[in-house]
């Protein structure tokens, strides 16, 4: 596992970027708290994070833009003002259009994905490489949600490829809005 600066990061974004497309499984930093991902359509990286994390749950995913989210998942203007959010702290779950936009592994037999834009310069990276990324926060399942690479318990620094170290974060896990449930269902997290 290495521990790379944002600078160093950047310095090298290309080659970073090829590293997540060939199934590298990371540990970034987003507007809220570190999260651990992989390339979204790569079920044998995902399966690694489920195990990392303890946890059968469906994932959710930064997309590239919104315009991924037109494509690939069922919007209804309703919907619109809370698309307008992202970027920004919130994980909005939708039902999917076409199943095969992220890995079934992603959905664990659901319908439905969580998709975020954090407000964040990692979402330029996912813009850039013009694929999802699993998001989830950086710990076992249940427990507290990391802000620092420093606070990364080294049984799950040992099982990633890379650690992108941008400071502390000062933040709390995204508001979930459900937009499957009418009217939507907002869960706020701390």
């Amino acid at each position: 596992m290495l521990i790379i600066p944002k600078s160093e990061f950047l310095k090298f974004k290309e080659k970073n970027i090829e590293l997540i497309k060939y199934g590298a499984i990371f540990i970034y930093p987003t507007d809220t708290i570190y999260g651990i991902g992989c390339d979204a359509r790569n079920p044998t990286a995902i399966r690694k994070i489920r195990d990392i994390k303890q946890s059968t749950q469906p994932l959710s995913a930064i997309v590239p833009s919104k315009d991924w989210i037109q494509e690939n998942l069922v919007c209804r203007k309703s919907f619109d003002k809370w698309i307008a959010k992202l970027p920004g702290p919130f994980t909005l779950i939708m039902k999917v259009k076409d199943a095969r936009c992220v890995s079934r592994e992603l959905l664990a037999g659901q319908k439905n994905l969580g998709v975020r834009i954090p407000s964040n310069w990692f979402s330029g990276i996912v813009a850039e490489a013009n694929l999802p990324v699993v998001t989830t926060s950086v710990n076992v399942h249940g427990q507290k949600p990391i802000n620092s690479v420093k606070d990364i318990p080294e049984s799950i620094k040992n099982k990633v490829d890379f650690v992108i170290d941008d400071g502390v974060i000062k933040g709390s896990p995204s508001t979930i809005v459900n937009l499957t449930k009418s009217p939507p269902e907002i869960i706020e997290r701390k």
